[in-house]
């Protein structure tokens, strides 16, 4: 393991991505992002030209009428209209996206738990339209919902929490946080939010997209420097620019990108006249959502201490699913969370519900109550909502005198390193960290992505499948997310059907071979032999 951590393992090298500092590290850092094989990538760019050429055949074939399905065509009132999207993005929506539409926006009618029901569609214009055919698919493996910790239930101690608080103060809260919608239990989730973070102070926001993108203007401004990586989340891409901040880029998750964009500012300062930046402020995530990486936290922070620049993390994927204590990336690293400028985090995915929050001292959050425009115009959270968060949260901490939440934690640790290694040893190309619950397989071809939603489907297993521009051209992938809700039995199954269906797809591209280990019994020692 510390051969990993001091990257002189270089046969691995061309796979997987080590932390090179080892001093900052106290358990070993492995990321697997195994190169796309030479013929891969060449038949998946001939698929793409395929794919456009027939879309250029079938527009033609559409003007001139001779096609069946006319949805595709613009309609004469619309012709004297500016066009609401480029050309591009219309021949790609109409000749591809809609090809394989069918694999998303699924509907389903059950909680969204470990196993879920669904609404069965059909569709007879090339997935245009779509008719429910009146049957339920019940009991499908549910390998897309971000369910980590297993709370999205309709019964046990969260849903009850939830019906008692609607039935005392109803759903709806009519006002904000600084009119007449200031509530106890809005003061008492963001005490328990600082609490569980070990911060200062923390604020509470309705919707967990606006978390980020309306307080990041309020942090940053003309004058100021942010520098993002490069796959970061929509959000935070929307924050910066909204700030009216100059915005660099630096390569994901690469220390030495981010390094020399630090020196530079620091030595060049402002364009044209040098002078200092106001301020330089550093957006990273803690679990990439796409790649199923983990943020080299220890190593910005050194950066950032060393350069006296400001550091903004957005936990949206980590908060709960990371660390001994469910408490992030700070906490899977051992960190001291006043390291960290700004803390922010959804509580969306872990505690299942809906909203975000900012944490850290208490003049920052204190600022940002008057300043942040969803602090000030956004509708206060529901109080649904809030008792959901409320009683996940103290679960987790153990607030409620049980260690349900310590066993979930340590569930999801020891599923994630069990679906990801069997993966990886059937000969399948996996991304990211060993200990994401994000777990993206590669795909690459166009045709084989609506190929395997659509055969999974058929073998009851949910999965959500990605591909350009969500992602690079030739890197279409399905995306897991492992939860605690998931039995070995589940994730046996899942496992089966993900190699038979590999097996008819060809999707088993690994060229490297990683050899069966023997299955170790599931046990609450995970992060302590991690830690050793």
């Amino acid at each position: 393991m510390v051969s990993v951590l001091n990257c002189k393992n270089n046969q691995k090298e061309s796979v997987y991505h080590a932390a090179c500092n080892g001093a900052l590290y106290s358990r070993p850092f492995i990321e697997s992002f195994e190169e796309t094989p030479m013929l891969v990538a060449v038949l998946t760019y001939m698929g793409y030209g395929i794919l456009t050429i027939f879309g250029y055949l079938r527009d033609f074939m559409r003007e001139w009428k001779i096609e069946k399905c006319h949805i595709a065509r613009e309609r004469e009132e619309q012709k004297d209209f500016v066009p609401l999207y480029q050309d591009f993005e219309n021949f790609y929506t109409r000749n591809l996206y809609m090809r394989i539409r069918d694999s998303w926006n699924r509907p389903i009618c059950s909680a969204p738990g470990a196993t879920f029901d669904l609404v069965e569609r059909s569709s007879n214009d090339y997935n245009w339209t779509f008719e429910y055919t009146g049957r339920v698919v019940k009991d499908v493996i549910n390998l897309g919902s971000y369910n980590y910790l297993g709370f999205a239930e309709n019964t046990g101690a969260c849903a009850t929490a939830a019906g008692e608080v609607t039935v005392k103060f109803g759903v709806g809260m009519a006002s904000t946080r600084q009119e007449m919608g200031n509530l106890d239990r809005h003061e008492e989730l963001e005490k328990l939010v600082a609490s569980f973070l070990g911060v200062e102070s923390a604020m509470a926001f309705g919707m967990g997209f606006a978390t980020n993108s309306m307080n990041i203007p309020a942090l940053a401004g003309k004058g100021c420097l942010i520098l993002s990586d490069e796959l970061n989340h929509a959000s935070l891409v929307l924050g910066a620019r909204l700030s009216t901040s100059t915005i660099r880029v630096f390569k994901h998750n690469n220390m030495q990108s981010l390094e020399k964009l630090l020196r530079d500012a620091i030595v060049h300062g402002q364009p044209r006249t040098h002078q200092p930046w106001k301020k330089i402020l550093i957006l990273v995530e803690g679990i990439y959502s796409m790649e199923g990486s983990i943020i080299r936290l220890p190593e910005v922070i050194a950066l950032k201490k060393k350069y006296k620049a400001y550091l903004y993390l957005d936990e949206a994927h980590s908060i709960g699913a990371l660390g001994p204590y469910g408490r992030g990336v700070v906490d899977y690293f051992g960190l001291d969370s006043k390291d960290v400028d700004v803390m922010m985090g959804t509580f969306t995915k872990s505690f299942c519900a809906a909203g975000g929050y900012i944490a850290g001292r208490k003049d920052l959050i204190d600022y940002l109550r008057t300043h942040s425009h969803s602090a000030i115009y956004a509708t206060s959270m529901s109080l649904p909502v809030v008792e959901q968060i409320i009683t996940s949260m103290k679960c987790i901490m153990g607030k409620d005198g049980t260690t349900i939440g310590r066993s979930r934690i340590q569930r999801l640790a020891e599923n994630t390193v069990y679906f990801r290694r069997r993966l990886q040893e059937m000969g399948f190309i996996i991304y990211g960290n060993n200990d994401s619950p994000v777990v993206p397989m590669m795909l690459y071809m166009p045709a084989k992505i609506g190929a395997f939603g659509r055969e999974m489907l058929k073998r009851n297993i949910g999965v959500v499948v990605v591909g350009f521009p969500a992602t690079p051209i030739i890197e279409s992938r399905a995306r897991f997310c492992i939860s605690a809700a998931h039995t070995k039995e589940m994730l046996d199954r899942a496992l089966d059907v993900i190699s038979e269906v590999g097996d008819l797809l060809q999707l088993k591209y690994s060229q490297h071979k990683v050899l069966p280990s023997l299955d170790r019994p599931f046990d609450e020692t995970t992060y302590e032999e991690n830690e050793e």
